[in-house]
């Protein structure tokens, strides 16, 4: 999936849309996007001006939009005007190293599996092929008033 299919698919424009590209995709099962890192992100002017460094939060949000990729396409719609896919939990969430300008940021989301509305999954995310960041994330979509 390129930009634009990516685009079509999650709601989050910049300087929130965290994945540049989906590089696999198993319906129902997996899906592994990328996130180019630059020294242009917003966040690296405050985090930390000396070292920068991507806020964990960012990492977190990022394989979470891996997540909703990865629902979205597996029940094949786009994110529609009237709901939002909402991060319902997260648990076991670890960092294991920095992710620093000029990395990319490989983000696989795993379906572990979905029930009533709510998505699980397992994610990681890897920079040179070591792990940075673990969890699993719950998920589900909710109507909203337009």
């Amino acid at each position: 999936m390129d930009i634009n299919q990516i685009m079509a698919h999650l709601p989050h424009r910049y300087p929130f849309l965290l994945i540049d590209r989906v590089t696999e995709f198993h319906a129902g099962e997996s899906l592994v996007g990328i996130k180019n890192v630059t020294y242009n992100e917003p966040f690296f002017q405050g985090h930390f001006p000396e070292r920068p460094v991507m806020p964990g939060v960012l990492i977190l949000e990022a394989m979470a939009q891996a997540t909703g990729l990865l629902a979205f396409r597996t029940v094949e719609r786009g994110a529609k005007r009237e709901s939002l896919y909402f991060l319902v939990g997260m648990d076991k969430a670890r960092f294991k190293r920095p992710v620093e300008p000029g990395d990319q940021l490989v983000l696989r989301a795993t379906l572990l599996r979905s029930k009533r509305g709510i998505w699980v999954f397992d994610c990681d995310a890897k920079v040179d092929g070591k792990i940075v960041a673990t969890a699993q994330i719950m998920c589900t979509e909710q109507d909203i008033d337009t």
